[in-house]
């Protein structure tokens, strides 16, 4: 029998929302899953759709780069957000920002690239930099896109500098149209992107087992009504339809005229350029999305230091 801690209420509560009686019972109902005891509430009509996932961000710096047809996103962490606004750290974040367009994904193999300028190793000069600064920080993780022909745009949302912010796209379109009319496409597109984060491009690559997840959870709903079988079945396609307008990129409704598709967006981008246009990927990357940071009382804490009691 799984204990169901008052640690585990406490986190289905802010993930849904739901009662703590509710989510005490969805928990026993589920020995314990988190993901599982989500659905049963769901299936009940006692918790909203998964976006209220409650994730708690870490500090630090998305950063950015291009160079024409490649683009790269590099996230590094930071314990607070004083050291986001810090110039050297600033600088690093950057730097290293640049040297993922040729060091692709593999942060091991970025944290021992040479850093610009130092003759040493990227990581050998973060190690530096958090003694001056005196706070821990870490690479966590970096994205590469590139194009055969095209460009790769890249947008961050609100920066704190120059290509440096909390939230990092990049948008990849093949084409051998008007590089700079594909670049101001790329960069609107980015910008849907950061306000609607997708979970995949197409529905072909979207994880079947989150539509799996989704189905069975609508089923649920749709059985509730009573209604015939034939008309559960319409419910069901017509909310997957929708659930698909919803995370799939190509199929959101583009934020920027609020009434076209995406794809419809690319379509017509074609049209006009008199070639065609493939969105072949996108990234994007939310600064501490999935941590967990430890919250602490700030003003207790600033005592501690000063030796107050």
């Amino acid at each position: 029998m799984v204990e169901i801690t008052a640690t585990l209420v406490k986190e289905l509560r802010e993930k849904t929302g739901a009662g703590m009686m509710d989510c005490k019972k969805a928990l026993g109902e589920t020995a314990g899953d988190i993901e599982q005891a989500v659905d049963w509430l769901r299936k009940k009509g006692l918790a909203a759709a998964a976006k209220k996932a409650g994730r708690v961000a870490a500090e630090g710096l998305v950063g950015s780069a291009s160079s024409g047809t490649v683009g790269a996103l590099l996230e590094v962490n930071a314990e607070t957000d004083f050291v986001g606004r810090n110039d050297k750290f600033q600088a690093f974040v950057t730097d290293a920002a640049g040297l993922v367009l040729t060091s692709g994904e593999n942060m091991d193999a970025l944290k021992a690239a040479t850093y610009p300028g130092k003759g040493h190793a990227v990581q050998e000069e973060l190690t530096q930099l958090i003694a001056t600064i005196g706070e821990n920080m870490s690479i966590r993780r970096g994205a590469r896109l590139s194009v055969t022909d095209g460009v790769v745009a890249t947008y961050i949302h609100s920066a704190t500098a120059p290509g440096l912010g909390k939230i990092g796209v990049l948008v990849a379109l093949e084409s051998t149209g008007d590089k700079a009319a594909l670049a101001t496409l790329g960069k609107q597109i980015a910008m849907h992107i950061a306000a609607t984060n997708p979970l995949s491009l197409s529905v072909d690559n979207l994880d079947q087992k989150a539509v799996q997840r989704e189905r069975d959870v609508l089923t649920e709903q749709a059985r509730a009504s009573g209604k015939p079988d034939a008309v559960i079945e319409k419910m069901i396609e017509g909310r997957i339809r929708k659930f698909y307008e919803e995370v799939v990129l190509l199929e959101q409704v583009y934020v920027i005229d609020g009434e076209s598709r995406v794809k419809d967006i690319v379509a017509k981008a074609a049209k006009d350029l008199g070639t065609p246009v493939a969105l072949t990927g996108f990234v994007r990357y939310a600064l501490g999305e999935g941590i967990e940071k430890q919250e602490t009382d700030f003003a207790a804490e600033v005592a501690a230091q000063a030796g107050v009691r």
